[in-house]
């Protein structure tokens, strides 16, 4: 556990509330080469299942999966005004250790990953599946995707903690969006182990996951 997150919990236990947690930018792992090692080495090891579609991989046949960035690359160059991805790669510290941050990266379906793109989440109205049995939509025009509802809350949370630990923003109307998924979808068990293990890994924790009640106070452009 990091030290805030150490001293959060000896006032919690002594004022019987909590501050906002934060454990600041993840500073261990230096690059996303390196993050996509310990992606497949140790967070997801024994497998899993994709996020937007929640179909099982295993550790030895995960063809057709890689990792997603729930909260896009290409928002984030822009925010940190640092150009395009690999210029950015070449010139900022700070640009490589978010990347490289696990809480922000997910297995995915190659194929949806693609899709994705850098679009937005968002509802979508009616139920067109363009993806067999995988209930992710896309409405192109709008540049919007709409996930199936067991993995909002965890889109949520990821993007929440981007938006905190790193101040990747976060429009009005998307971060509302996102709390009523936040709110929906909350943390599961799975969810909770694997910020355990994330923080093994990189010393930090979402504390969306730990306290729910937090996202509450979040505040957007």
């Amino acid at each position: 556990m990091c030290m805030k997150m150490r001293i959060v919990a000896v006032l919690t236990a002594i004022i019987g509330c909590a501050p906002v947690l934060s454990c600041a930018d993840q500073t261990r792992i230096e690059d996303y080469e390196e993050a996509r090692h310990l992606f497949w080495t140790e967070l997801y090891n024994k497998g899993g299942k994709t996020l937007y579609c929640g179909e099982s991989f295993s550790a030895r046949h995960r063809r057709g999966v890689n990792i997603e960035h729930v909260f896009p690359m290409s928002w984030a160059t822009r925010t940190l005004n640092c150009g395009r991805r690999k210029q950015c790669r070449e010139d900022s510290p700070r640009f490589n250790r978010l990347e490289a941050d696990l809480h922000n990266l997910y297995p995915s379906r190659r194929d949806i990953n693609d899709a994705r793109a850098s679009f937005r989440f968002g509802d979508i109205g009616g139920e067109r599946r363009d993806y067999g049995s995988c209930d992710f939509e896309i409405d192109e025009r709008r540049r919007v995707v709409e996930p199936r509802p067991a993995s909002r809350g965890e889109i949520a949370r990821a993007m929440f903690y981007m938006h905190k630990e790193y101040g990747m923003k976060i429009f009005r109307r998307l971060g509302r969006t996102l709390q009523r998924w936040h709110r929906q979808d909350p943390p599961s068990k799975h969810e909770q182990h694997r910020n355990e293990v994330i923080e093994r890994i990189q010393g930090t924790r979402n504390p969306y996951i730990d306290q729910p009640e937090l996202a509450g106070e979040l505040r957007f452009d």
